[in-house]
C-alpha cells in the first residue's frame, strides 16, 4: 500500500514539473495611469475628434514561450468617456450614443491569440452598447522589463469599429451630404501593465 501511495505521488509530482503552461503563463494587470484607452471619430466629415476613457481595469496573461496561449480580459467604464467637452460627453453618455445608465460597462475577452505572417492578433468577444461580436485585435508586445522585483510590459493595439454594428445609430445629416457624426471609429490602445 505504501509502495502505490509513494508511485501515485510520484506521477503527480512528474505530471505538475512537467507542464509548461504552469511554469511559464505570467499575469500581468493593467496599470491604467500609464495606460491610453482612446478613440477618434470623423465630425462633420472634415475632422477627427478624438476622445478616451479614463477608468478601466484588466488582465493580461502571456506566455512567454508560447504566445499563442497568451489572453486578454478587459472592463472599460463607459461613462468615464471624455472628449474634453462637457456637453458633447454628456450627449455620448446619453440614449443618443453609449446610454451608460442601461449599459455601463464595455468589454473585451480574448479567445485566442494567433498569428498572421508578422502580425499577431487577440480574437475575442467585444461587448460595448449591449451588443456582443467578434473582433480581431491586432498587437505588438513589448518586454517584460524588469521593475524591482515586478516586471512589466507594453502593449500596443488598435482596430476600427463601426458603431451601428453595436446600436449606436444616432446619424444626422449634413445639408450637403454625409453625417455629422461619422460610422466608424477607430480605436488606440497604449497599454503597460504589470506583473
Amino acid at each position: 500500500m505504501m509502495i502505490r501511495t509513494l508511485g501515485l505521488v510520484t506521477v503527480a509530482v512528474v505530471a505538475i514539473a512537467s507542464s509548461p503552461a504552469r511554469a511559464a503563463t505570467e499575469a500581468y494587470a493593467i496599470d491604467p495611469v500609464h495606460s491610453y484607452v482612446g478613440f477618434k471619430v470623423r465630425h462633420l466629415m472634415v475632422s477627427d475628434v478624438k476622445g478616451s476613457f479614463g477608468t478601466f481595469s484588466g488582465t493580461i496573461t502571456v506566455d512567454p514561450a508560447n504566445l499563442e496561449a497568451s489572453s486578454v480580459e478587459v472592463t472599460i467604464d463607459a461613462a468615464s468617456i471624455s472628449t474634453k467637452n462637457d456637453r458633447r460627453d454628456s450627449d455620448l453618455k446619453s440614449a443618443n450614443f453609449f446610454d451608460v445608465e442601461k449599459f455601463p460597462t464595455i468589454t473585451f475577452k480574448s479567445k485566442k491569440v494567433m498569428k498572421q505572417g508578422e502580425q499577431w492578433i487577440a480574437v475575442g468577444d467585444f461587448t460595448m452598447h449591449g451588443v456582443t461580436k467578434e473582433i480581431q485585435l491586432p498587437f505588438t508586445l513589448s518586454g517584460p522589463v524588469a521593475m524591482g522585483e515586478n516586471s512589466v510590459i507594453g502593449v500596443s493595439s488598435g482596430t476600427k469599429l463601426n458603431r451601428f454594428d453595436y446600436g449606436i445609430k444616432w446619424d444626422k445629416k449634413l445639408d450637403a451630404g454625409g453625417m455629422v457624426v461619422g460610422e466608424t471609429v477607430t480605436i488606440e490602445l497604449e497599454i503597460e501593465a504589470r506583473k
